[in-house]
């Protein structure tokens, strides 16, 4: 069953020795995620799973990576701590067959090194100290398909998650809109705050009808990677109770970050 869930960005300036100097000027994100890697240890989940908009996205298909060993680091960026996971297939396969039987598109890849969409908040989740928790890890993209498919995709995961007498966290990663101020690295839109800002409200309103109506102008003039990740966990959480606990928002690049901690009753 799923005991924790959580909304997180991925900058990986966000990470000390990427960031350093810079690291306080996204303070706020940096608390938000250490207190979401706190909630999450304290629930000790057997396998975590991971929406990445970095992972092997395809256009018409939902993607899960099916390697065996799950691993990767942030050396490209600066950052050389690895992670390796064993990844859950039992759970995987069961979440195929219930997609299939609902005729929604899926497939498995074999990525070994992980992307940093899913490291980035591994990073705050897991505590290098704690040797002896060991989760595993399903990490897995969204697609290009309509936002109702994530939906429907994530009920799916909501159905067999819930259903498994294993304690699971789900991770939607994703930042919003990258087009927030005139040094945003996509570019200025005024839309780009309108949009978080719509986004942020419907979240704590936990209006999920409100999230997959959003105008489609607005989302494709925000510059977000995060809105379908967030739709697959609504999807999951459907017939869920829960609450937002904590939420941060900032956007000290252009680009805006939300961290939110679910709290599953």
């Amino acid at each position: 069953m799923i005991r924790f869930a959580a909304i997180t960005p991925h900058p990986p300036i966000i990470i000390p020795t990427i960031g350093r100097s810079n690291l306080n000027l996204s303070r706020k994100t940096v608390n938000a995620m250490k207190a979401a890697g706190e909630k999450f240890r304290s629930v000790k989940a057997n396998t975590i799973v991971l929406i990445s908009p970095h992972g092997p996205v395809q256009y018409d298909k939902f993607i899960i990576n099916y390697s065996p060993t799950l691993r990767g680091d942030l050396s490209s960026f600066g950052d050389h701590r690895r992670f390796i996971f064993e990844n859950d297939r039992e759970l995987i396969d069961e979440i195929m067959e219930s997609s299939r039987m609902a005729r929604l598109p899926i497939g498995l890849a074999r990525e070994l090194e992980l992307d940093h969409g899913a490291l980035v908040p591994l990073y705050y989740l897991m505590n290098e100290k704690d040797l002896g928790y060991n989760p595993r890890l399903i990490h897995m993209s969204y697609s290009m398909l309509p936002l109702d498919y994530h939906f429907r995709f994530g009920e799916i995961l909501g159905s067999v998650l819930q259903g498994s007498p294993k304690l699971i966290s789900f991770i939607a990663s994703g930042d919003l809109s990258h087009r927030v101020s005139l040094d945003a690295p996509a570019g200025y839109s005024p839309q780009g705050r309108v949009f978080d800002r719509m986004l942020i409200d419907l979240i704590q309103q936990k209006n999920t009808k409100g999230v997959l109506n959003i105008d489609p102008y607005l989302i494709e003039e925000s510059g977000e990677c995060g809105l379908r990740s967030i739709i697959m966990l609504l999807g999951a959480l459907k017939n869920t109770r829960w609450e937002v606990k904590n939420l941060s928002y900032e956007a000290p690049f252009g680009v805006g970050y939300m961290v939110a901690s679910l709290n599953i009753k």
